[in-house]
């Protein structure tokens, strides 16, 4: 008798399932299904059968004793994931916790584009997390042929069904990466996202390589719970030579509460421009927070050139090797969950969910 594992997968819209109308790509609406049911490396249809599953559970074959049943949620309106916002993110991690006790894993179908975003905030807003939530997608749609849909399909609720990884993930091109470690990096490839500055918590190849080393425990709770009150007012700013006073300024008004900088290498700004220092001072007078990640892909951060220790002595907050996507994530959650300053500041240097490696980089020349 096969160990049967239940997962839950949340579609919610993105290129996997789209089809093309009036000659441009849209979701198509109970479409996933059907296409997927076709697939026998993606449903035991016999089985289904004898277990009298119901139209919207599918199984994958039984692999090593384990039988993965899957139920598919469709949302009723389903997005490209250019439209995603914060209450989408709400409403996924509301149907997360409805369904927490019931499922082994969940899996979540999404969009590339803003898949990163997805992946970085919920795993702030997802507070006592023991089992795996993994977000996937592809660049070209099932309808296709070619489609990169079924492989990362398959290898996330496989994944969901199989391992025990309380983490909010991206699985994409057989990796598993930690959700808040990625951004997207092509808009071609099958090998579509990087996680520059951590490894892939799993590789699917000829064997499975699972890396239970690298896994972020969430803690001892035990009560699935997550934060949905997601500070809005906040955003990125990328530093540029061309700069002016004037463009600065507009961007840092009011409502604006935090704002990630974006910065030269290891998070250098220019130290001959005292007007500029001048409006981030003003700003963080004002009770703005700001945090500083670089514009490289790849590093972290460090105050050791006179470019950089300006913003520190302004008092902006060091990121490490954050990425901009979770900069902004982490930055929505600290201040929609805590309106203290000290704690604000506090929270933004800690290693929250996974998402810094919390070192500086020291240059001896």
């Amino acid at each position: 008798m096969a160990d049967i594992r239940r997962v839950l997968v949340i579609y919610v819209g993105g290129t996997i399932g789209m089809k093309k109308k009036n000659g441009v790509y849209v979701p198509e609406q109970n479409y996933m299904v059907a296409e997927i049911r076709r697939n026998p490396t993606l449903h035991d249809e016999s089985y289904a059968k004898k277990t009298s599953l119901d139209k919207n559970t599918l199984a994958l074959p039984e692999s090593n004793g384990i039988r993965v049943v899957y139920t598919i949620k469709e949302d009723k309106e389903l997005k490209d994931s250019s439209n995603v916002n914060v209450q989408d993110w709400i409403d996924m991690a509301t149907d997360i916790k409805t369904d927490y006790d019931n499922y082994i894993g969940f899996v979540i179908i999404h969009g590339t584009d803003t898949m990163a975003y997805t992946a970085s905030s919920l795993s702030f807003m997802i507070e006592n997390l023991h089992k795996p939530v993994i977000i996937t997608g592809s660049q070209i749609p099932l309808a296709e042929q070619r489609s990169d849909g079924w492989s990362n399909l398959h290898g996330a609720i496989y994944i969901a069904g199989h391992y025990k990884i309380p983490e909010v993930g991206l699985f994409f091109n057989n990796k598993l990466f930690r959700g808040n470690r990625c951004s997207k990096k092509s808009s071609e490839s099958f090998d579509a996202f990087i996680s520059p500055n951590f490894p892939p918590l799993l590789t699917m190849a000829v064997e499975v390589d699972v890396r239970t080393d690298l896994f972020w425990e969430m803690g001892d709770g035990n009560e699935f719970i997550f934060n949905s009150h997601m500070n809005r007012n906040v955003a990125i700013f990328r530093v540029f030579p061309s700069i002016t006073e004037k463009t600065l300024q507009s961007f840092l008004q009011a409502p604006m509460e935090g704002v990630v900088l974006q910065t030269y290498g290891v998070g250098n700004f220019p130290d001959n421009r005292p007007e500029l220092r001048e409006i981030l001072q003003r700003a963080r007078q004002r009770g703005v927070i700001l945090l500083n990640c670089t514009q490289c892909p790849e590093g972290g951060l460090s105050d050791s050139y006179a470019t950089g220790k300006v913003l520190t002595d302004a008092g902006v907050i060091l990121g490490d090797d954050i990425t901009p996507e979770a900069a902004l994530s982490k930055l929505g959650y600290v201040l929609g969950k805590t309106s203290n300053r000290e704690e604000r500041l506090q929270k933004l240097e800690e290693n929250l969910r996974g998402e810094i490696t919390q070192r500086r980089i020291d240059r001896h020349d």
